[in-house]
């Protein structure tokens, strides 16, 4: 068939969204969250199961197959940048401020010690410095959507517990990006690390980079978009505006950072969150129909399609097991712990703040992908496979562990001071 290839990339992505969108309204149905079906999307219709990109009306030319490769990549790439964008509208940095020492220990302990003790585990199996420190960062992502949603359908997200753990998944977030960053900026080129004094050079252009950025995103963006909506005539672009900004934000992050580029776009939905009124709203209106009206079902699925299971031989298993306990149990002791440090928390409590932080979901997915675009996971190389194996079993095992931990306590439901008056940010 000759078809053009821009036709042929339409045709891939619309198999590619329906699959995704689909397994995704089923799996929500299941009481699991829309990534899982999109990521399963990916899986079946990918190198794993049906191939769908080598099928005869995909492959007339080899020059065909690749256009269609590239063009998936980038839009899962504006697509990650995207979800980052919206990560950083809800991260509201006077909250971050003002949250208790429970809430900041529990989430910078439960985001050091799954970097600390992933990494130790593949140093251990003798992979490289950098792909062991990429592997923890994906470990110390938190994803606390799904355990929001299931204390929400519990009747429980306006708890002392629901409360911390959305405060504790900011600290979370925040220093999961700062990780990122500083891995990303570290391992980009094996030459520039091989002494400290480069490394020492490389903090300090990231450490500027981050500082400059924000202070323009948090005092300038903000002016900037009221500045346009102040005018009829102009405030029809506040929008692209906000679109043309996170672009340029993941530009200058990769170009003039060394950092990543969704560091980036992070950093521009931290200073857009700022905006307030209809401008706000606008702008979290654009990016959720551009992120997840299109972009976000690519991303997902593009993972699942560059996981071929055939690359996974079963002597990888106990290494995913492995990951897998330490990217639960690090969460569970390390933010209960953290928890614990704070004033007024008692066990059965930082056990359930533990809990609800194990779910890596789509923030883990997002490292991930980091990951795997820059080459630090190797090509067919296992270790990608057994990440996104424990990403995906975390994000299915945190709603009944959640359940289960809040019904240690029988008395919990009927006790009103338990109940807290303040409303957290919604799920």
């Amino acid at each position: 068939m000759n078809t053009s290839p821009i036709m042929q990339l339409c045709f891939a992505l619309a198999i590619l969204i329906i699959t995704a969108e689909f397994l995704g309204v089923f799996t929500r149905r299941l009481g699991q969250p829309r990534v899982f079906g999109s990521l399963l999307a990916g899986i079946i219709i990918g190198p794993s199961l049906l191939n769908f990109l080598h099928w005869p009306v995909f492959t007339d030319t080899p020059e065909n197959r690749l256009f269609l490769d590239h063009g998936i990549k980038i839009l899962a790439e504006l697509g990650v940048m995207f979800l980052m964008f919206n990560v950083g509208l809800d991260v509201h940095l006077h909250e971050l401020l003002s949250v208790g020492r429970s809430a900041a220990f529990g989430g910078a302990i439960g985001a050091f010690a799954p970097t600390a003790l992933g990494a130790a585990v593949l140093l251990v199996y003798g992979h490289a410095a950098s792909t062991a420190w990429f592997a923890g960062v994906v470990l110390a992502a938190t994803s606390v959507s799904i355990s929001a949603q299931t204390l929400l359908e519990m009747g429980l997200l306006r708890t002392k517990e629901g409360n911390t753990v959305l405060a504790a998944a900011i600290v979370d977030d925040v220093l999961a990006i700062l990780l990122l960053s500083f891995v990303t900026a570290t391992v980009g080129s094996n030459a520039e690390t091989e002494n400290s004094a480069s490394v020492l050079v490389i903090a300090i252009k990231m450490t500027a980079y981050l500082v400059i950025a924000l202070a323009i995103a948090w005092y300038m963006l903000p002016y900037l978009l009221r500045r346009i909506a102040n005018y009829e005539y102009t405030a029809q672009l506040v929008a692209p505006t906000a679109v043309v900004l996170v672009l340029l934000f993941g530009w200058s992050a990769e170009t003039l950072g060394g950092v990543a580029a969704i560091t980036g776009a992070f950093i521009a939905g931290v200073g857009l969150s700022r905006t307030i009124g209809e401008i706000n709203t606008i702008i979290k209106t654009t990016a959720n129909r551009i992120t997840y009206a299109l972009l976000a079902p690519i991303f997902f699925a593009s993972i699942g399609l560059n996981a071929d299971l055939h690359h996974f031989p079963p002597e990888a298993i106990f290494f995913t097991v492995i990951l897998l306990l330490v990217a639960v149990l690090t969460k569970i002791i390390g933010c209960g712990f953290g928890a614990k440090l704070g004033q007024g928390v008692r066990n059965i409590e930082a056990l359930r703040i533990g809990v609800c932080m194990i779910s890596r979901g789509e923030v883990g997915l997002i490292i991930l992908n980091e990951g795997l675009r820059r080459g630090v996971f190797p090509e067919n190389s296992y270790i990608g496979i057994s990440l996104l194996v424990v990403v995906l079993s975390t994000t299915i095992l945190t709603p009944p562990l959640v359940r289960w931990a809040f019904r240690q306590d029988n008395n919990y439901r009927s006790s009103p001071s338990r109940q807290l008056s303040s409303s957290p940010n919604s799920p």
